[in-house]
């Protein structure tokens, strides 16, 4: 039976393997600004997704599935716990890059916009800046009242 919950300390190594296995960045995921999730089946983590704050504004990052267990749900499970989280702490947008997943992403209510639309301290961020690509389709899905 796996399990939804915030990542234990221990749990970042596992964590950064599984982000490995997909070629996923790691900059920036131990920086302190990142909470991860993950989806447990026993000890084995087999799902993860991170929000990484600013101010008002998160962004999604780390979403992955370990090979094998793809297509059973896990990647919306990890992914709708961190939107879940995001609304909990008051977040009005939850921003992602993605160079692969935009249909996974927009299932989930998240509609695609221009780096213009990205709040100046996002587009700051490393996985902005640096880990991704320029040509990564940028998402947004909002959670609360603008402004």
């Amino acid at each position: 039976m796996m399990r939804i919950e915030p990542a234990r300390p221990g749990d970042l190594e596992e964590v950064e393997r599984l982000l490995g296995a997909h070629r996923l960045p790691l900059d920036g995921l131990t920086a302190g600004i990142v909470d991860v999730f993950v989806g447990r089946d026993g000890d084995a983590i087999v799902a993860s997704a991170g929000l990484e704050w600013h101010g008002p504004h998160a962004l999604l990052r780390s979403v992955a599935v370990a090979p094998g267990r793809q297509g059973q749900g896990l990647g919306e499970a990890v992914t709708r716990a961190a939107l879940d989280a995001a609304a909990r702490r008051q977040a009005r947008e939850v921003f992602l890059l993605t160079t692969t997943a935009e249909p996974f992403f927009a299932r989930l209510g998240f509609e695609a916009v221009t780096r213009a639309d990205v709040p100046a301290a996002l587009q700051a961020s490393v996985e902005f800046t640096t880990a991704c690509p320029a040509s990564a389709t940028v998402m947004r899905k909002r959670l609360g009242p603008a402004g």
